[in-house]
């Protein structure tokens, strides 16, 4: 007996869940395969979701009618906007989330679809013939296919762990790897690479002494992730803490280094730059008397906490000796000693940017398998490749979104076009419109594109109009009310700005950075509150409108300098053009260029070690 489905979605981790989501949404039969159904978008490291860069994707993935946006909300047990004191590009969402509930919510969400099947297994096999991809096979032996399959195995594929002299099969602690799969990609000819990532001891709440430490509180007057009005949070019901590591602490992890796999060798893999392990810090940063870490609650109903900048490989003797010397841990007691675990991944310039490999038909890869890390950046992922995966089912044209339309844009041209040398972590430096790919705008940005192959349902285009029509009436209003001397000097001296000397317009003044909208509203005498907060859209309208008044000459310089750039974007490039053949370019431009296949000119200037001489020899050959 086999079992037919339009997409199979391998792995259960958040880029699973999104893409199984966006497959279902979109009207096609779709299996998630997970190996435990207990465990569906588990945050294996920090219980958090969001943060520099990262909290833009999340409202990115909402906007487009995904979920980690709404399971973060309905979680949230604190919400902080990072970056305030910087412009409104670089302001990041980030929450701290009840762990055990995400996961429960996200399983809730997933059994609500109505054409999505769950089977809790492990794939052992691909079906593949005459080198496209028909389905799997799983240890249990059975055989499932399908149309397009979504391999979304995290860090579950040949995953060992080490704690010091220790090591162990697994892709989490205690839960087994999955075997099979590189084997049998290796043989089709894939490039199969070893990644590693860690994370740090858990740890009993109730010996902890918080007098200790530096309380950190979440906003005041808070966000939250989803664009939908109804869905809400409760975004301040446990702190974080901060606390510093010392000397003495450095002195007993050093003790631990003759037995750390990081430094006898038994670790081969490449492990994060941005998130090194308390070993690496103390090596790399050895001038350094301290640093800071962050205590994190796991959840309302647990006594479980995550100290975030402490991953460790080292025996958990020396973890925990070295943790018990920290301020306010000095009695603490550990649920489970941190871990180090290396894994395989697929080097991405593999796949296309539609995240289908160039070497088997039909076959996606989203998540950690692609050499990325974080939950962002693999639910980001996972919604892309559901999306198309389905429209391929449905015979119909991919969606690849540009670096000027969406960090998820620029996360997946980094990936396919520059490939990487570590595992991959978005920052906004990456972002070379940061002022267009504001966490604001997303939904304005990508909600109509989502609705148009339909993802993102009708609602969520209906709220999106009702905010851009409060803006675009504030926006309005401001630009053609004038404002006399005597009805504004007042406030304006209140707020540390200089008079007026005849009668301005309002929103001129409201571009002064000392000036914030909300205020100048009541100064002026502008109120909205009763006639268009039924939908609770009134804050994010204003909001917007307030970012697009202040920092409009910025925003128009990127949207001409992105106008410029989109032509090299659409002269596009055939799949099987021969560089090879073209001696004028560089011999290093020949075989990148054949390695990576670029779809366009645009996408092929960003290759590293492509010159712009490359280019113009592409330009001519043709033809442009």
């Amino acid at each position: 007996m086999i079992l037919e489905y339009d997409v199979i979605v391998v792995g259960g981790g958040h880029a699973g869940c999104e893409a199984a989501a966006a497959a279902a949404n979109m009207g096609v039969r779709t299996l998630l395969i997970s190996m435990d159904m207990t465990k569906f978008g588990q945050m294996s490291c920090n219980p958090a979701m969001g943060g520099i860069a990262k909290g833009q994707i999340v409202r990115e993935i909402d906007a487009m009618g995904g979920y980690s946006g709404i399971i973060t909300d309905l979680t949230t047990i604190q919400f902080r906007m990072l970056n305030r004191s910087k412009g409104p590009a670089m302001w990041s969402p980030r929450a701290q989330c009840d762990r055990i509930q995400f996961s429960l919510k996200w399983r809730e969400t997933l059994e609500s679809l109505p054409n999505l099947d769950l089977w809790q297994d492990t794939v052992c096999q691909l079906v593949i013939q005459d080198k496209v991809v028909h389905g799997v096979i799983t240890k249990l032996g059975v055989k499932f296919s399908g149309k397009t399959v979504i391999l979304t195995n995290g860090t579950f594929i040949n995953g060992v762990i080490h704690v010091g002299k220790n090591t162990s099969e697994g892709g989490r602690i205690s839960e087994p790897s999955s075997k099979g799969i590189s084997e049998q990609l290796a043989e089709n000819g894939f490039e199969v690479g070893r990644m590693k990532t860690g994370t740090p001891a858990r740890i009993d709440g109730r010996t902890i002494d918080f007098s200790k430490l530096e309380s950190q509180q979440g906003d005041i007057n808070s966000g939250k992730f989803s664009f939908l009005p109804y869905i809400t949070n409760q975004p301040n019901l446990k702190p974080c803490y901060i606390t510093y590591t010392n000397s003495e602490v450095h002195r007993v992890l050093e003790r631990g280094f003759v037995e750390s796999p990081l430094y006898t060798g038994r670790i081969k893999g490449i492990g994060p730059r941005y998130c090194p392990s308390i070993e690496d810090k103390i090596v790399t940063f050895a001038s350094k008397d301290k640093h800071q870490l962050f205590l994190e609650p796991e959840g309302l109903t647990t006594n479980e906490y995550y100290i975030n900048g402490f991953s460790s490989s080292l025996p958990w003797q020396i973890q925990y000796e070295a943790i018990r010397k920290i301020e306010g841990l000095e009695n603490v007691k550990i649920y489970r000693p941190g871990y180090a675990i290396e894994y395989d991944y697929y080097p991405p310039t593999q796949l296309n940017l539609t995240l289908e490999t160039k070497g088997l038909s039909n076959l996606f890869f989203a998540g950690q398998i692609n050499g990325t890390t974080g939950y962002e950046e693999a639910a980001a992922q996972g919604i892309m490749a559901g999306i198309n995966a389905s429209l391929k089912v449905l015979q119909k044209d991919p969606i690849v979104l540009k670096r000027s339309e969406a960090y998820i844009g620029v996360l997946i041209d980094d990936l396919i076009t520059k490939g990487v040398d570590e595992p991959y972590r978005m920052f906004t430096s990456r972002a070379e419109y940061r002022m267009l790919l504001r966490q604001d705008d997303a939904d304005s940005r990508l909600t109509p594109v989502s609705y148009n192959f339909g993802l993102a349902k009708k609602e969520r285009l209906t709220y999106l109009n009702k905010k851009k029509c409060i803006a675009n009436k504030i926006t309005c209003e401001l630009r053609t009310l004038s404002v006399r001397p005597e009805e504004i000097n007042g406030f304006l001296a209140e707020n540390g700005t200089s008079p007026i000397k005849q009668t301005v317009k309002a929103i001129d003044i409201l571009t002064r950075p000392q000036i914030e909208i909300y205020d100048f509203l009541k100064a002026i005498k502008l109120n909205y509150d009763s006639e268009n907060d039924s939908d609770n859209l009134l804050g994010e309208a204003i909001e917007q409108a307030e970012i697009l008044i202040k920092y409009s000459g910025y925003i128009d310089r990127e949207k001409g300098i992105a106008e410029k750039l989109k032509r090299l974007e659409t002269i596009k490039i055939n799949s099987e053009f021969d560089y090879k053949s073209l001696n004028s370019l560089s011999t290093e431009a020949r075989q990148k260029l054949s390695k990576i296949k670029p779809a366009s000119i645009g996408q092929a200037s960003r290759i590293s070690g492509i010159t712009p001489s490359d280019i113009n020899v592409l330009l001519v050959h043709l033809g442009r």
